[in-house]
């Protein structure tokens, strides 16, 4: 079973085996989910971000110039 991502490749059971291994190792089992926490904040921080810059170029877009 090979799980195909477009920044990563095809990855196999056993590379994604050592991959989690290897965050295990560096952060510690307590340290990941506060970690994915922040990850998860930042994602969602990003989003409302890039959709109010998106809402203020659609007003604009909308709004009639003055002459």
């Amino acid at each position: 079973m090979n799980i195909e991502l477009a920044f990563l490749g095809s990855l196999g059971g056993f590379e994604i085996f050592v991959i989690i291994f290897a965050l295990l190792l560096l952060f510690g089992a307590k340290k990941i989910p506060e970690l994915a926490r922040g990850m998860g904040k930042g994602i969602r921080e990003f989003k409302d971000a890039t959709k109010e810059i998106k809402d203020d170029i659609e007003k604009g877009l909308d709004e009639k110039p003055s002459k």
